[in-house]
Order: structure tokens, then sequence, then C-alpha cells
């Protein structure tokens, strides 16, 4: 039993990768198409605006905050998205590069404002999204489908017979693999496990929330861009639907509420076992409000069980 709970801390997305297979091979039995490339495809698109969000979410989990912002700036780059018509190559580019910079800029005076006034991360980027969606209705009154057709068709290509969503996926878990090795993350993770341990071993506090909120901006507005070339629309108000999925998806994957622990495999797993219970819930042909409940027996769930964890560890050290 020891040698399974000290497995279940050094792998924490082991149990809901588990969680993932049994819900796979469920939906294979009731439709066993599913596991066609094409419809493989399908379901990483789905997931992965969610994935995105819930990346930069890790990160700031890590740092032992919460980032709520990420709806706000959601919704605020598909709504400039959804304004562009038909630029060019150069005038796109520099749109994408306009509307990830914002995210950037928008995360790291989160961190700021939080560090600076010493206020609870809640409170400020809770704000800070009402603050976005009011800007992007502003911009986007209303949902419309003025995304560049350009950009809707680089995300539907199928290079190889590999859908673009599978290829960003892989570049994200590489990306994640390096990040993770960098003295940044370090540090990171470092002020999420013990504030003043850290400020002793001279690392910036100040620096961490800017980087941690940055970054989060940053794959928040990733995914802003992501949702509206996948569906050709802006919508000012999507972020909405994207936030506590997030949050949801990371900790089911195994990053700590406290800080000091983050990973990416565990938040993919959780974010594709959020996506696949909507599947399961349509294919029993149950109300759709059952995708909620379900969802959220599987976050107490996996809470209770991270406590027990945590717990038996605690005491196995012990003695």
């Amino acid at each position: 039993m020891t040698a399974l709970v000290a497995l279940a801390r050094r792998h924490v997305w082991i149990p809901p990768l588990i969680v993932l297979i049994l819900l796979g091979a469920a939906i294979g039995i009731m439709r066993p198409s599913t596991f066609a490339m094409d419809q493989i495809n399908i379901k990483i698109a789905a997931a992965m605006t969610l994935v995105l969000i819930a990346t930069g979410q890790t990160i700031v989990m890590t740092r032992g905050g919460i980032d709520l912002s990420v709806g706000g700036i959601l919704s605020l780059t598909t709504a400039i998205c959804g304004t562009r018509g038909d630029p060019g190559l150069v005038e796109s580019l520099l749109w994408i590069g306009f509307v990830l910079a914002l995210g950037v800029v928008v995360g790291v005076l989160n961190g700021l404002i939080i560090s600076l006034g010493k206020l609870q991360p809640f409170v400020v980027t809770l704000a800070t999204w009402s603050i976005l969606e009011g800007c992007a209705l502003t911009v986007l009154p209303a949902e419309n489908s003025g995304v560049p057709q350009s950009w809707f068709d680089i995300e539907h290509a199928m290079p190889l017979g590999v859908g673009v969503p599978m290829l960003l996926l892989g570049v994200l878990i590489v990306l994640w693999a390096w990040f993770s090795r960098t003295r940044v993350y370090n540090e990171v993770r470092a002020a999420g496990s013990n504030e003043r341990s850290a400020y002793l071993n001279r690392v910036s506090l100040l620096g961490t929330n800017a980087w941690a909120y940055g970054l989060s901006g940053f794959f928040a507005a990733a995914a802003g861009l992501y949702f509206a070339t996948q569906t050709g629309a802006g919508s000012p108000t999507v972020g909405t639907q994207y936030v506590l999925p997030a949050i949801a998806a990371v900790v089911i994957g195994g990053t700590s509420l406290m800080g000091g622990r983050g990973t990416l495999v565990g938040t993919i797993v959780g974010a594709f076992i959020l996506t696949l219970i909507g599947d399961v819930v349509f294919l029993l042909k149950l109300q759709s409000y059952w995708q909620w409940v379900v969802s959220g027996a599987i976050l107490m769930l996996v809470v209770i069980l991270t406590g027990l964890t945590e717990t038996r560890a605690a005491r196995s050290g012990g003695s």
C-alpha cells in the first residue's frame, strides 16, 4: 500500500488517466467508430480550447494562486478575431501578435497588482474578468462569423491525415517538457510550495507572480485564437463557459490547490475527461445537465482521494 501511495504522489496523473481510459472504453463500446483517426482528431479539436486555457491555469495554481480573468481574456480575444474580416498575411500576423501580447499584458498586470497590493488573486482576477467581459461586448456586441476564412481553413487543415489540433497538442507537450526544467518554472513552484522559504532563497515573489499570470494570460489568448479559428466566429461571452471547467481540469489532473505541484499531463487528461463526459451523457441519451452532475462528482472524488493520499503519505513519512 505504501508503494502505491508513493506512486500516486509521484505520478498524480495516473488515477485520472485510468478514469479517462475507462471513459474512452465506454464510448468505444457504445460507438466503435470513436477510435477512427478522424474521430480522434475531432475529439482533440473539441478539447483544445479547454486544454490551452487550463495550461495557463496550471502554472498559476502551481504558484499557489488562481486566475479567473482567463474567461475575460478568452472572450475579448474571440471578439477581436470576430471583427477582422479578411486581412492579408502580414496584417493577420500582426493581429495574432497583438492578441497574444494583450493576454500577456493583462496577466502581468494581474500578477503585479496581486503582489504589490498584497491582494487576494481571486478578487483581483474576478475584477479583471468583469472588466474584460465588458470590453469584449463593446468590441463585439453579439456573436458573429467575421473570423478570417484563411484562419478557419488553416485550423481545419489535415496535413498527412493529422489534424492541426493534434499537432498543436504535441507542440504544447514538448514546450512544457522544456519549460518544466527552466529556472522560471522551478522558482514558480518553489514560491507556491513555501513563499517564505523561496524569499529567503532569493526568489522574487513579484517576478514569479508576473511570470505565472503573464503566461496564464498568454495561453488564455491562445485559447481565444484557437476557439475563433475552430468555430469561425467571435463570441464576446464564451469565456464564461471555460473558467470553472479549466480549474476543474487542473484539479482533476493532480495539480495541488495549495501550490507547489503542477502537471500538464494531468491537466490534459483532466480536460479530456470533462470533454468525454459530454459524449457519454449524449450516447446514454440523458439530459444535458447530467454532464455537470457527473463532472462535479468526479471532481469531488478526485479531491477526496488526493486528500486521503496526502494524509497517508504524511503518516508514512512520520512513521
